[in-house]
């Protein structure tokens, strides 16, 4: 029983501790875990606030690069389409020389060709023309002999 009592005393020596801390517990709830609390849920609520906001700004600008990059591929076909025309029309200047050249060149061919008949006939005509006088001097050389001191050789 005397353990009772001295339990007892023990208790109630312990009742202002227990009073102290439970006011300590109070005050520090009240002054320090609320504040914290309330600064925690409003850092929580900033937080994803933050987040949704670069969730919106991230895909404003995933939105804009694809905008961009449409864009860039649209300058390009149209530059390779202006690239495409300028080498068609200068491959069909090209073209359209060469066809002038070759034109150009089988005329002078064509007018080469008449003047080598023009100056064959000539040439022919010429031949015609000498083959008698020509025919004469054979006959003639041939039928007075040899060539008088032409025979001897030193």
């Amino acid at each position: 029983m005397q353990i009772l009592h001295q339990l007892g005393e023990l208790f109630l020596q312990s009742v202002p501790t227990v009073i102290v801390v439970l006011l300590f517990y109070a005050f520090l709830k009240w002054a320090f875990f609320t504040p914290i609390r309330k600064a925690m849920t409003e850092r929580t609520a900033r937080i994803e606030g933050a987040r949704a906001e670069a969730a919106a700004v991230e895909a404003e600008a995933k939105n804009e690069l694809d905008a961009y990059n449409d864009a860039l591929k649209k300058a390009r076909a149209k530059i390779f389409a202006e690239q495409e025309v300028a080498r068609q029309t200068v491959l069909d200047e090209r073209t359209r020389l060469l066809q002038a050249m070759r034109s150009r060149v089988q005329d002078e061919v064509v007018a080469a060709k008449r003047k080598i008949a023009a100056e064959t006939a000539t040439a022919r005509a010429e031949i015609e023309r000498q083959a008698p006088e020509l025919a004469a001097a054979i006959a003639r050389t041939v039928l007075e002999g040899p060539v008088r001191g032409a025979g001897v050789m030193q």
